[in-house]
């Protein structure tokens, strides 16, 4: 049975959009630093960004295991439950990262600067969909499940910098 992730390999609309706008890098998936889950639960990196963030699978399991993304500036948190989840938060709000508050008005001023460079974004993020067979769901619906994702079971997906102890600080301010 293929995964999603297999997937995106094998549909060029796919891994292409996901690339770049979603700054979604499946041949990179080592994080700069030591890092552990605060929990104990297994943690392993998948995918990563341009900027040197790690998007990592939490415990054991596929792709349906919950997802902590980390920046390369000391914050991490929660953002998915699954790849399904995590490729409609790519999809819908590429932008996510510059929506510390995940109000709509910080993503409605972060969309339209994608749109000004990308003003085939949508037309190429529906061919990205439809590829991966996903029924995309509003930007108002992504921005309140990762709200609901990123504020569930914190303590168990906090991101720890092993050789120090130290916590990351949370990626959004809720």
């Amino acid at each position: 049975m293929s995964t999603l992730l297999a997937e995106i390999r094998e549909h060029d609309d796919a891994f292409e959009f996901l690339n770049w706008p979603g700054d979604f890098d499946l041949d990179r998936s080592d994080h700069l630093e030591d890092v552990h889950l605060a929990s104990g639960a297994p943690l392993q990196g998948f995918a990563g960004d341009g900027a040197g963030g790690t998007y990592f699978f939490c415990g054991e399991g596929g792709e349906e295991r919950p997802i902590v993304y980390a920046d390369s500036e000391g914050s991490a948190g929660l953002v998915a439950i699954g790849v399904p989840e995590l490729l409609k938060l790519l999809l819908v709000v590429p932008w996510w990262r510059g929506c510390p508050s995940l109000n709509p008005d910080e993503s409605h001023a972060a969309s339209a600067e994608y749109l000004r460079d990308l003003p085939d974004l949508f037309d190429r993020r529906d061919r990205a969909a439809v590829a991966l067979g996903l029924e995309l769901p509003s930007e108002s619906a992504v921005l309140e499940q990762l709200r609901r994702t990123a504020t569930r079971g914190c303590e168990d997906y906090t991101l720890i910098f092993t050789p120090e102890g130290t916590r990351y600080e949370p990626l959004f301010q809720l």
